[in-house]
């Protein structure tokens, strides 16, 4: 009898230490490929001594795996870099609602999802990427592109580059175009930019933007953060491209400059919930949020962040106006988009 109670014991004592280790890792499924955000990972661990285990996909690939695995997910903590993928996975119920005051006080409420009945929010925003124009100054003027309707201009025939139509980044843009101009016109913008392409699109962002620089096409349309990677670039050949590259942050006198958002959310069947939102606030503090500038040529979404990057100063001259439609408007706009680029021909 003895020694069963000494047995109960030790095993009382090893399931509760192991129920402690569980506790002190956090799964994260990111969509985030970035090799500075190891730093932010490496110090959150630092600063309260959770481990973090991580899995990475793409956005459409972390979504999928959370409606196949269901209620077995280990999945703590949600990272992903577009808009309407949030959106999307907020409707399909792949979060849950999560209340914070210190992310309430942080993060401005354009850059989260929709509030819940209780208050709680799906997701939050961390950084944003403006979508922006590249152009070559040697044949193009900047007021021939300073709008995103310029680009359908047929005075810029023959002049587009842009990535695959049917790219998370692109459909953001178009989504939130269509909120702006309506959707009928939205088709005729896009056939406008079908007809004034170059080539026909391939590559990602990078490419736009050496394609420009190599005279293959005089237009670019690209995630900023793509280009501030180039602009703080050694390489003598980097600087040559930015030599030959006007920049565009489009529409500034009227409903500003196209955002997407990287963001974050805790697993609707999170097993450490608490570890998860303890994450979440670290990603809105001002350490965090300086290091999204400066380790990966985000914008912050916190008002007030000091940080260092020249390119982010440098491309938007100290600042620009960006539009505040709600992500839930871009995400709802997507599947008419979809349709309008099958019926115009944009791959």
């Amino acid at each position: 009898m003895i020694v069963r109670k000494v047995n109960l014991a030790v095993a009382l004592v090893l399931s509760a230490s192991a129920v402690s280790a569980a506790e002190q890792t956090l799964n994260i499924y990111s969509a985030r490929h970035y090799p500075t955000d190891e730093a932010l990972y490496t110090t959150f661990t630092k600063i309260t001594g959770i481990r973090i285990s991580r899995v990475d996909s793409d956005d459409a690939g972390i979504l999928a795996r959370l409606k196949a695995e269901g209620g077995a997910s280990p999945a703590d903590v949600i990272l992903l870099v577009d808009a309407a993928r949030l959106w999307k996975g907020e409707i399909e119920g792949l979060f849950q609602p999560l209340k914070s005051k210190t992310l309430d006080a942080a993060i401005p409420s354009q850059f989260r999802g929709k509030a819940s009945p209780d208050g709680g929010s799906p997701w939050f925003g961390f950084s944003t990427r403006a979508r922006i124009v590249v152009y070559d100054k040697a044949t193009v003027k900047k007021s021939d592109v300073d709008t995103y309707e310029a680009l359908a201009d047929p005075a810029n025939k023959g002049k587009l580059c842009i990535r695959s139509g049917s790219h998370p980044y692109n459909l953001s843009l178009f989504g939130a175009i269509m909120e702006h101009l309506g959707e009928a016109k939205t088709q005729v913008w896009l056939k406008g930019l079908v007809d004034n392409m170059a080539r026909t699109p391939k590559g990602g962002d990078t490419d736009q933007i050496k394609a420009v620089a190599a005279g293959e096409c005089a237009i670019a349309v690209t995630n900023s953060y793509y280009l501030a990677r180039i602009m703080r670039s050694d390489k003598a050949e980097d600087k040559a491209m930015m030599n030959r590259l006007g920049i565009v942050f489009p529409n500034q006198s009227s409903w500003g400059t196209h955002l997407n958002i990287a963001g974050g959310a805790v697993a609707r069947h999170a097993k450490n919930p608490t570890n998860a939102i303890k994450f979440l606030e670290y990603l809105a503090t001002p350490a965090a949020q300086a290091h999204f500038a400066d380790g990966n040529n985000e914008w912050p979404v916190t008002k007030s962040v000091t940080f260092s990057n020249e390119a982010l100063q440098t491309m938007s001259g100290g600042g620009f106006k960006s539009e505040t439609i709600p992500v839930a408007v871009i995400g709802m706009n997507q599947i008419k988009v979809q349709q309008m680029l099958d019926r115009v021909g944009f791959r």
